[in-house]
């Protein structure tokens, strides 16, 4: 009987010594840049383009000349001398109110809107679903509607609290506090809903209040949405610039916004290189606050747009 032929194992076979190594598949130019390639190009422009001005800003702060339309290419001139003058002006004063009002309107807007979003979240009222549903519609209306109507009204309440009325800052934190509250309190609320509420049962059978658990318990959890609403609600305030126009009218309580304008509004005395380093000061805090909140913003708001 004869034996069957043994089969040989597919074992790949080595290269010689003279033979070159086998080629790897390397993807084409073309295929590269329609799978790959063009996000790279879409990125590469987009970074121009926003940070193109940022560096003619700069370029500009660093210029004596004080135009932004001069021939002279980027960093051309490089002196601190518009910095130093801002030491000569009321910058400083502006930084100082701009930060006030920005601060106490984040501050203010987190409390205020926390404790609403928490009342709509975790109680059950008559007039509860009429009361989310107006806070949404009511911000469909741009606040611009009501200028002249926030304007009147700090008229005649200055007559009887002068603190309050026109060209008072602390007015002005309230405006901004009273446009702000309703997106906030919805945004806040849909991230109040994503908090279990057998949280709130244990805590009451432990004993504690609804006083105790919102801050000792429910704060700490939606402590990202807190964050979020902090920052958006500062970035707003710091830069805005239509009412508080309006409402500040000595140059002593002026925000950078209107301050940094009033340099520039004259066409023929406008010294763009001391606005440019204006501006330039004026991101930082911004950029700083940015920068240390980062890590909850993509958390906070994405969980803050679930529906409870």
């Amino acid at each position: 009987m004869a034996t069957p032929a043994p089969v040989a194992a597919s074992v790949p076979r080595a290269a010689s010594a003279g033979e070159a190594p086998p080629q790897r598949h390397r993807m084409s130019t073309r295929r590269w840049f329609t799978e790959i390639g063009w996000r790279h190009v879409v990125g590469v422009v987009a970074v121009v383009y926003a940070a193109f001005p940022l560096v003619y800003v700069v370029s500009a702060s660093l210029s004596e000349g004080g135009t932004l339309t001069g021939s002279n290419a980027l960093f051309s001139e490089i002196s601190t001398e518009n910095y130093a003058a801002l030491g000569d002006t009321v910058f400083w004063t502006w930084m100082g109110n701009t930060l006030f009002i920005a601060i106490s309107t984040a501050i203010g807007t987190v409390l205020m809107g926390a404790s609403a979003a928490y009342a709509f979240s975790r109680f059950r009222f008559t007039g509860r679903r009429v009361g989310l549903t107006s806070l949404l519609v009511i911000q469909m209306f741009p606040q611009m509607l009501a200028f002249v109507a926030i304007f009147l009204l700090l008229l005649g309440l200055g007559n009887v609290v002068p603190s309050l009325g026109v060209n008072s800052k602390i007015a002005l934190i309230c405006v901004y506090l009273g446009g702000a509250l309703g997106v906030n309190t919805f945004l806040m609320y849909g991230f109040f809903n994503t908090v279990p509420r057998e949280l709130d049962e244990a805590a009451k059978i432990d004993g504690a209040s609804h006083t105790q658990i919102y801050w000792t318990i429910i704060l700490r959890l939606v402590s990202p949405i807190l964050a979020v609403v902090g920052l958006l609600s500062f970035i707003s305030t710091f830069g805005e610039f239509i009412i508080a126009r309006v409402i500040l009218q000595s140059e002593s309580n002026w925000t950078l916004a209107v301050g940094l304008y009033g340099w520039v509004s004259a066409l023929l005395e406008a010294n763009w290189g001391l606005f440019a380093a204006g501006a330039v000061l004026a991101a930082i805090p911004v950029l700083a606050l940015f920068l240390f909140l980062q890590k909850y913003i993509v958390g906070g708001l994405t969980a803050g747009a679930v529906k409870g």
